[in-house]
């Protein structure tokens, strides 16, 4: 990423904030600001970080003057205006002088609550709203770029699977495996491990499972859930294997699951709505009689973060934009048994889906 690159940005979220209606934007440190100018303070601290975008004004980036120097050397700095504040002065005051004093603004959703409380005390008359209700578009749509390296990303964590179908299931702990995951992740070029879900057996059945101390048995289904970040964007993947065959209804199960992200894979298209890839996978896991079962939304939005707006998700009416890059991951769940889960990272074309992740979605056999 270039100075110019951050510039294009910070300046089309400008006339976004303009077209909606808002003053501003108000983001602070968190995956926005990264995005936005490049700038990734060295810890989140209770001091005030703020880059203030105005529609038609060169943006603003108010910092701790004890960090100052950093902000200045980020990738984006030339395409900011840096000013510090020091301890014992009034951080809010300072980033109210480029305010309108009766604006509406769009905050970003990490910003904490105490800060806000600070900028409304020096703004009485302001109003706030969330970044990505206010601009749902703003990071949900990816260039050429940001799709090759979320393409990366996806690449990597497929060699990561590919890699822990050899290592022993059986016998082992899932935080064993979990570590393997975590491991092949990193030597595949992750600089960032952000989860690696082991559910073997009963805990594959939530789907939020952390990798725990249960011993993987013969006969058990194991699902495998792990992403991290790679060069600064974001791999996510499911699969589910079996140690030793698997019986007749495990099979049942995961094929329902395959046939589930197959057809919402294939409605991926532009203008669909997200809730209508949400509905054509719940469509197929309910006709087979496991609804109920099937407890959480089919897909998220990834980027710089591995879970980002948009959802794919039952109310979330945005169409899909050539752009677009999200998980499609329905699931069977069955207390006190098993779980099935597929995903794949998929961006939309033009023309369609196309998918992040490539590895083989019927169910491996593992020992």
């Amino acid at each position: 990423m270039t100075r110019d690159d951050y510039e294009r940005r910070m300046e089309r979220a400008g006339q976004s904030a303009a077209e909606v209606g808002l003053a501003g934007l108000i983001v602070t440190p968190g995956p926005d600001l990264t995005w936005l100018c490049g700038y990734r303070p060295p810890a989140v601290t209770e001091r005030l970080t703020a880059l203030v975008i105005t529609p038609g004004s060169r943006p603003r980036l108010l910092v701790p003057e004890l960090e100052r120097p950093d902000a200045e050397r980020s990738a984006g700095a030339g395409a900011v205006d840096v000013s510090g504040w020091s301890d014992g002065g009034d951080p809010y005051g300072e980033a109210a002088k480029w305010l309108e004093p009766r604006g509406r603004f769009g905050v970003s959703d990490s910003t904490w609550a105490m800060h806000l409380l600070g900028l409304q005390r020096s703004l009485p008359e302001s109003t706030y709203g969330a970044l990505t209700e206010m601009l749902p578009m703003l990071r949900a749509v990816k260039d050429a770029h940001e799709v090759a390296r979320l393409a990366a990303a996806g690449a990597a964590a497929d060699a990561t699977y590919e890699e822990i179908l050899g290592v022993p299931f059986a016998g082992r702990r899932e935080c064993d495996v979990a570590a393997d995951l975590a491991r092949l992740l990193i030597e595949h070029g992750h600089s960032q491990v952000d989860f690696t879900v082991v559910g073997s057996g009963p805990n594959g059945a939530n789907p939020h499972h952390e990798a725990g101390e249960r011993v993987i048995q013969d006969g058990d289904m194991v699902v495998l859930d792990f992403g991290g970040l790679k060069d600064g964007y974001g791999s996510d993947t499911t699969r589910t294997v079996h140690v030793g065959e698997p019986g007749a209804e495990e099979r049942k199960v995961h094929d329902i699951v395959r046939e589930a992200q197959q057809a919402a894979f294939e409605a991926v298209r532009p203008g669909v709505a997200c809730q209508d890839i949400d509905r054509v996978a719940r469509k197929v896991i309910k006709a087979a009689g496991y609804g109920e079962y099937f407890i959480h939304r089919t897909g998220h939005g990834i980027g710089v973060t591995t879970h980002e707006p948009p959802y794919m998700v039952e109310g979330e009416h945005l169409p899909l934009v050539p752009g677009m890059c999200f998980s499609i991951e329905p699931g069977i769940y069955l207390p006190g048994r098993f779980g099935v889960r597929i995903e794949d990272i998929v961006t939309c074309t033009a023309t369609g889906g196309r998918r992040l992740n490539e590895t083989a979605r019927e169910m491996a056999v593992v020992g």
